[in-house]
């Protein structure tokens, strides 16, 4: 059981990255980006590693996330 969400989380990330890679809106890239941070930091978790999975959480779901919205807020959204 544990194999099979482990696989999902997996295949969640791939999509994720793909979906990132092929956006055009920079809001929609940095919440999946976001996502992605998360679902890391919870396979950081099942690899029994929670200070790897707080700082993940932390910096890259976190702060990052709060970093590239001021950035976004700053410039324009959509990509021409």
């Amino acid at each position: 059981m544990l194999a099979l969400i482990n696989l999902l989380l997996l295949v969640f990330l791939v999509v994720c990255a793909v979906i990132v890679a092929r956006t055009r809106d920079l809001l929609s890239a940095v919440i999946i980006l976001g996502a992605y941070s998360m679902m890391m930091s919870i396979i950081w978790q099942q690899l029994h590693s929670p200070d790897v999975a707080i700082t993940e959480a932390a910096i890259g779901a976190g702060a990052t996330s709060l970093l590239f919205l001021a950035a976004i807020s700053r410039t324009r959204r959509h990509e021409e």
